[in-house]
């Protein structure tokens, strides 16, 4: 299931944005799985992991510190900015298009 997730999540262009569940319904599977999917790629992965945010268009709490702030700047450096409450706007940046 894992590699199918993968490969959803890879064929998400630069600059735009899915959804935990977006991915699911491509898939098959659950939110969560795709979100333990993302918590289980190693270090280095060429998954663009930071293109999968929350349904509210938020970036997700990471267990570890860093992970948003890194997160945010990925997708910033790819052109998705989010709004004045750090939402990033998923008609404009929602992938595929919501």
């Amino acid at each position: 299931m894992y590699a199918r997730i993968y490969a959803q999540v890879r064929a998400i262009p630069r600059g735009r944005v899915s959804t935990y569940g977006g991915i699911a319904k491509l898939v098959g599977c659950g939110p969560r799985q795709v979100g333990y999917a993302m918590a289980a790629l190693p270090a280095g992965s060429k998954v663009p992991w930071q293109r999968v945010i929350n349904h509210k268009g938020e970036i997700s709490c990471r267990s570890h510190g860093s992970g948003a702030r890194g997160q945010r700047a990925q997708l910033l450096e790819e052109g998705v900015c989010p709004g004045k409450k750090g939402r990033i706007d998923l008609k404009r940046f929602g992938w595929p298009d919501s």
